[in-house]
């Protein structure tokens, strides 16, 4: 069952007891008096949403600070916009952008803080300026620290004069776009091109050669804009065979400054995360601590406090490691560094804004992380991992989550019914597991992703079972290619099981029959029968395709033979004397001749969703050609569809152009990420659906081919 709104907020992490321990004397002490410029914090507002709101609203709530909550007319019902009695609509879609109405909101609601989560204003060095200015602790590091780290160009020039190393690159503010090809040409293709404000992946390509680097500046210039305001670029080596290592930081108001381990987040999809792990794999000791010095060193260079990340690419075929960025908030894979070291890294940044100290030294750091096991997070996506990793959204008409155990933990931010929005980051969950070493944390992440039940947006955990089962991930053999280098075995189309398809067909006959909340199929025999008449027994035929696949029908014949009893013959083949029953009107469980199955069949109109023993299958029941004609679907063979709801940025083609395969028609936005729809195949364009500025839904038509095209 999904947890009720206070539920959600008073759940605690499963942080163990360091993380719930009462604070030490010198903490405590800070905590009595607003004395020596120490602030005690009765009560914050959180400007974000999602988990990360939940989140910070945990460890707040656990320690007695009054929550505030935000939220905008998409979250009205929201778990984060009900899980305090203390919530504010600010209104339009991109309101949790809006500074100056939350920092007008904390202050009449007399909050003392404001946590800004990750993402939205966490990063924005105005934004915290104007905390300060009005009165109100910003819970993450002074303002200048954020513009100086915020800015790569002004970070790297800092970190090359505190000795660290840096990527060899352009950081110079002449944009014009000639010169910035020839900084590349010097530096030597491939180069990566990055927004100076980027982040997240967005306003970030890779040019391979001279020939494509003008069409990757501008694609990045473009995102940068629609993400940052600002299209500022600068060039870097790209690094053929990277690792993305990073390490956790943190300082207080006293010049303390602790590095708590590295996370390894080497894979990677259009630049972003799905797993990270601590302590990185087949790390030197010695290159382990040279990072961790480094970090320290980035951070003290900037006059930081807080929570921070100082991001380094690693080299594998070298050894070597550059800095790239220094993220200057908490990061959404931070509960990997809470779980080997034992600490609550949200708790750390109160106390840290209150004006105490760091509770623990680096010596006391480093004692836990060597006796803090192996840490694993994944990200559960609302996404299409066989369509580019293309977001999805939708109401989650399923969500089962793994139980919560000692080493492994759920931070999520939906639950039954909530819908994923297109507006926002189509993160679901984050699910984070603790092993005593990194085998048996992948073993642990395994089986607790089979556990997952998530329907009916599509989503990437069986791509996350798949790089569990990847023998270079397993023995560590890691990079942020990694995906691109292994697509073969990530992206394995296996068929449907047979035994998949007579469990769903068995599921619709149970429904159908009236028995979705008991455990027995209805019987029909003839009005008035009496003792003596045999019943008449249900026959049922139904078709079933694999969706998102180009495959034959799958026909599956099922035939009622008593009570409870099937015979049922799936693409010719025969399973007797199956014995069924279903429950709630999901979940069936039958007896088959060589097995017992228990499967979930979630059924949205046309489209199935099945768990079977640890894995997903979506199914769906095709319509004959007369009831789309009849419901006055259009055919949409020979168009060009929208993957996901977006807002058109720009139109590459117009009526009567004659285009080649993979040709760019049109560029979309969906949750601040661009994406180019490329031709399917050669042929001319007889329509433009679509203009710039236009709003689409998913599976909107964008372009339409001609009819002479349709093959």
């Amino acid at each position: 069952m999904p947890l009720s709104s206070l539920q959600l907020l008073r759940t605690t992490p499963r942080l163990g007891q360091a993380a719930i321990r009462k604070p030490t004397a010198r903490v405590a002490s800070t905590l009595s008096s607003s004395a020596g410029g120490q602030t005690p914090l009765g009560s914050i507002l959180i400007a974000n949403r999602g988990e990360i709101a939940l989140r910070v609203g945990r460890t707040a709530a656990q320690h007695g600070i009054r929550v505030t909550t935000l939220y905008t007319d998409p979250d009205c019902r929201a778990q984060h916009a009900l899980s305090s009695p203390f919530a504010f609509n600010l209104g339009d879609t991109s309101a949790y952008l809006d500074g100056d109405r939350i920092i007008e909101i904390a202050k009449r609601e007399g909050c003392q803080g404001i946590h800004p989560g990750y993402g939205f204003l966490s990063e924005n060095s105005a934004f915290a300026q104007k905390c300060t200015e009005a009165g109100l602790v910003f819970i993450g590091p002074p303002w200048k620290a954020i513009e100086d780290m915020g800015d790569k160009s002004r970070s790297k020039e800092i970190m090359t004069a505190a000795g660290v190393p840096c990527v060899p690159g352009y950081h110079g503010h002449n944009q014009d776009p000639q010169l910035l090809e020839a900084e590349a040409d010097k530096i030597g293709y491939p180069v990566l091109i990055k927004a100076v404000k980027g982040g997240g992946g967005k306003g970030m390509r890779i040019a391979r050669s001279k020939v494509e680097f003008q069409d990757q500046l501008r694609s990045a210039k473009t995102e940068a804009m629609n993400s940052f305001g600002d299209d500022q670029m600068l060039i870097e080596k790209y690094i053929t065979t990277p690792r993305h290592i990073e390490v956790q930081v943190f300082a207080d108001k006293h010049g303390n400054c602790v590095a708590l381990g590295e996370r390894d987040c080497s894979i990677q999809r259009r630049h972003q995360k799905i797993l990270e792990e601590s302590p990185a794999p087949h790390l030197p000791d010695a290159t382990r601590k040279d990072l961790w010095d480094k970090a320290r060193s980035a951070a003290l260079a900037v006059g930081y406090e807080g929570a921070g990340t100082v991001e380094f690419i690693f080299d594998n075929d070298t050894g070597e490691f550059f800095f790239m960025e220094m993220n200057t908030r908490l990061q959404v894979e931070h509960p990997v560094t809470e779980m080997v070291t034992g600490q609550d890294l949200v708790h750390w940044q109160i106390l840290v804004a209150e004006g105490a100290p760091l509770p623990l030294t680096q010596e006391e750091v480093e004692a836990k992380i060597a006796n803090g096991g192996h840490a694993i997070e994944a990200r559960i996506y609302a996404e299409n991992p066989d369509q580019g990793f293309i977001p999805d959204s939708g109401r989650l008409t399923l969500v089962r989550t793994p139980a919560i155990k000692e080493n492994v933990r759920i931070d999520a931010g939906f639950a039954d019914g909530d819908e994923v929005s297109a507006h926002y980051d189509p993160m679901i969950s984050k699910l984070i597991v603790r092993g005593s070493d990194r085998r048996e944390a992948i073993r642990k992440l395994s089986v607790a992703l089979e556990e997952f039940k998530v329907a009916a947006p599509i989503t990437n955990i069986e791509f996350l079972k798949a790089v569990c089962r990847s023998p270079d991930f397993i023995a560590g053999e890691v990079e942020t290619g990694y995906i691109d280098k292994h697509r073969e075995e990530l992206f394995d189309n296996k068929v449907v099981e047979d035994e998949v398809l007579a469990q769903v067909a068995l599921a619709s006959l149970l429904n159908d029959s009236g028995s979705a909340s008991g455990n027995e199929a209805n019987f029909q025999g003839p009005a008035g029968s009496a003792v003596g008449f045999s019943p008449v027994y249900q026959q049922r035929q139904f078709s079933f395709t694999e969706e998102g696949k180009e495959c034959a029908e799958h026909n599956v014949r099922v035939q009622q033979t008593g009570k409870n009893t099937f015979n049922v013959d799936v693409n010719g083949r025969s399973f007797e004397q199956v014995r069924s029953h279903i429950n709630h009107g999901s979940e069936v469980t039958s007896f088959f001749p060589h097995t017992r199955l228990d499967t979930t069949v979630i059924r949205d109109g046309d489209s199935i969703v099945a768990f079977q023993r640890g894995r997903q299958y979506r199914l769906t029941v095709p319509r004959a050609r007369w009831m789309e004609k009849a419901l006055g679907i259009k055919d949409v063979a020979n168009s060009v569809l929208a993957p996901m709801p977006c807002k058109i940025l720009r139109v590459e083609v117009q009526e009567g152009d004659r285009v080649e395969k993979d040709q760019p028609l049109v560029v979309i936005e969906s949750m601040k990420m661009e994406t180019v729809i490329r031709s399917p195949h050669h042929g001319t364009i007889s329509k433009v659906v679509h203009k710039k500025g236009d709003q689409c839904k998913s599976g909107t038509p964008l372009v339409e081919f001609a009819d002479e095209d349709a093959a």
